[in-house]
């Protein structure tokens, strides 16, 4: 799915405009963990996998990065349940 999500690294958040509307991934970052705090997609685009590929791009990005992550959304940690290829990445 090619959803033009964008990484606001200042803000520590992965952000799409999908029909106007915004849906986001907001994270804290501290010694080279990422702890996944909020992933939120407005009901009104919801049901279209655009909050498992914010999820799937945070991921993405700290795997390159050399992170690993704590899902602390409880939607990040069961999307991350059902993808065990990213389970090397729980801190």
């Amino acid at each position: 799915m090619a959803l033009g999500i964008r990484h606001l690294v200042a803000a520590n958040r992965f952000e799409v405009i999908v029909d106007g509307f915004v849906c986001e991934l907001d994270y804290t970052l501290h010694d080279k963990v990422m702890s996944i705090n909020h992933t939120g997609v407005p009901s009104e685009v919801g049901g279209r996998g655009i909050a498992g590929e914010l999820v799937r791009m945070a991921l993405e990005t700290a795997r390159r990065e050399g992170w690993k992550v704590v899902p602390a959304c409880s939607y990040a940690q069961v999307w991350m349940e059902r993808h065990p290829e990213f389970a090397d990445m729980r801190a």
